[in-house]
């Protein structure tokens, strides 16, 4: 069976990060979703942190209700943000590693260590008929903890990858961990996104990479629509996805 075609998921956290460093609606991230669908996005990213620096609460549920492609809550594993994505009801939760002095999410969830709360929290995610990830590095202990715990997905965190090709755009150890980390996954019958870091230079080389699902871009695609508007930019990446 050929393999379906790789998709594209728009991160518009840093649509509401402008926004917020004014005060006001605007930029509205709802409607720089709507573009990036009209664009050819195949879903939506937003993570709702537990100190709302960017995407608020509202966005959240403006987004769910008005979007026609899949939305991706990404959220810390806390009561608060269970209560919240419980009532929003979106196509998928993310779950991940959160702290509040971080500039953004530094690492990937540390399953193997908290098995039985993570396992609670995808049952309830599943019973309400959410999907449900887990932000992991590409370890084979917190790969194997994933699927132990009944998640449908992971997302192999790709910031070690993308600093690694900043530095030395031949090197490919980090390529080779995320190569090996999607195999370990697939076979454990889960499927895998990636995301963090990515952008137009790096991204070519994730099609080494076997069995991706979906790929999750916000702030490279935020930063090019500053120059080139966020339909060019969103086009420009699908292009290479």
């Amino acid at each position: 069976m050929p393999a379906l075609p790789l998709r594209l998921g728009v991160n518009v956290d840093h649509v509401a990060t402008l926004r917020n460093a004014r005060g006001g609606r605007n930029p509205d991230p709802v409607r720089a979703a709507l573009l990036a669908i009209e664009a050819g996005a195949d879903g939506i990213t937003a993570h709702l942190r537990e100190d709302r620096r960017h995407i608020r609460d509202e966005d959240m549920a403006r987004l769910k209700a008005e979007i026609s492609k899949p939305l991706n809550f990404e959220m810390a594993p806390t009561d608060d943000m269970m209560r919240i994505s419980l009532a929003t009801k979106p196509h998928a939760v993310c779950l991940v590693p959160e702290r509040r002095q971080e500039v953004t999410t530094e690492g990937g969830l540390d399953v193997a260590e908290q098995r039985n709360p993570l396992t609670d929290t995808r049952q309830q995610l599943n019973d309400a008929g959410i999907e449900v990830s887990l932000f992991i590095a590409p370890e084979p202990k917190q790969i194997e903890a994933a699927a132990l715990i009944g998640a449908q997905f992971i997302e192999l965190h790709t910031g070690a990858f993308a600093e690694a090709f900043r530095e030395a755009p031949q090197s490919t150890g980090e390529l080779d961990r995320l190569r090996a980390g999607a195999e370990q996954a697939h076979c454990l019958g889960l499927k895998v996104n990636a995301g963090h870091g990515l952008n137009y230079s790096n991204l070519p080389l994730l099609h080494r990479v076997p069995h991706l699902v979906e790929l999750n871009i916000g702030h490279s695609i935020i930063s090019r629509a500053v120059f080139v508007g966020l339909r060019a930019a969103v086009e420009e990446m699908l292009a290479l996805v």
